[in-house]
């Protein structure tokens, strides 16, 4: 009788012990049950040690502007800073489109281990992982019909054939939406504005802004994963105008697919010292029936450089994957 009393008190006890465990991990993880982490995410972030939902004095602060009075889309002379890119999984939560959800405010969804601002709508998507909505769920994206199949498809297989997955650069928004930051170096001297991604294999890209059109097909070899880009300056505002495209990208993580006849336009403003604005116009008669504009802010990580990142290094994942039959992809098992 004592030993059955005693084993009733202590399981009673480990039961009491793991509830307030329970509840000390609720209370310090909040609401969202995320750990009351500094604002910014990561190491210079900005915004770090001024608690969650202060202000962010760069908001405030008007956007810094060339000797020339061109706006300054990078760093101020004396100081660093990156661009933080969120992790933005599903371009059709950020179509600008009539009947098209409201973007997600900030604090939404986790970053997926980058060093970007994921805390930003990131990992954000029409039905979350596993068997998302497809194209049904997004009926303001316009899809032609192939394009809806596919699209069906990789959301059936959690996008299990994500190129990006291979540690191929993503191309067209997608390079604005892949948590890890970018620098951006205008040059005027050069005519020219240098994209630098520390994610995205490392990759960049040159913006020509000394009125050329676009290069003829042969010079830029047919197709290329980045596209040719030409810009130019509407008031504060820069005009990003790309073609050129091959078609081994996604337009995102969760698989809306495009061709060779994709057509981008990008707008980059810089409303306050913090913000940049992207906005993309995806203009594809190969897969779309008609345009369609996706958008979202950027913010500004003050005191953060960019970083060495090798998405080629010891990638196990390519190893493991295996087709829909089994077989392995790439390598053995």
């Amino acid at each position: 009788m004592r030993d059955r009393v005693r084993l009733r008190f202590l399981i009673f006890g480990i039961a009491v012990l793991f509830l307030l465990t329970a509840t000390m991990i609720i209370l310090v993880a909040g609401p969202q049950g995320q750990a009351n982490a500094p604002a910014g995410g990561q190491r210079g972030g900005e915004g770090r040690g001024r608690g969650r939902g202060a202000p962010n004095p760069l908001l405030s602060q008007p956007a810094p502007r060339l000797p020339d009075g061109t706006v300054n889309l990078g760093r101020v002379p004396g100081e660093l800073g990156i661009w933080q890119l969120p992790y933005i999984t599903n371009m059709g939560d950020r179509s600008r489109a009539v009947g098209a959800p409201p973007a997600p405010a900030r604090g939404e969804g986790a970053a997926r281990g980058g060093r970007g601002g994921g805390q930003i709508g990131g990992g954000e998507g029409t039905a979350g992982g596993g068997q998302r909505g497809g194209a049904p769920s997004e009926p303001w994206i316009p899809f032609q019909p192939w394009a809806a199949a596919f699209y069906n498809y990789n959301s059936l297989n959690n996008s299990k054939y994500d190129p990006e997955g291979y540690c191929l650069p993503p191309g067209g928004p997608r390079l604005f939406a892949t948590p890890y930051p970018m620098e951006i170096i205008q040059q005027p001297e050069l005519k020219r504005i240098i994209f630098i991604f520390e994610g995205g294999t490392h990759v960049w890209r040159e913006i020509h802004m000394d009125g050329r059109s676009h290069a003829k097909a042969d010079a830029i070899k047919g197709e290329t994963w980045l596209g040719d880009s030409v810009g130019h300056w509407e008031g504060d505002t820069l005009v990003v105008d790309v073609v050129g495209f091959n078609e081994g990208t996604w337009l995102d993580y969760f698989g809306h697919p495009h061709t060779n006849q994709l057509h981008v336009v990008e707008r980059f403003t810089r409303p306050n010292k913090g913000t940049l604005h992207y906005e993309a116009t995806i203009d594809d008669p190969g897969a779309y029936t008609k345009p369609w504009t996706v958008a979202w802010d950027i913010p500004w990580g003050a005191n953060a450089e960019l970083q060495e990142y090798i998405c080629q290094e010891n990638n196990a994942y390519l190893n493991r994957l295996t087709d829909d039959f089994g077989q392995p992809i790439i390598g053995g098992k």
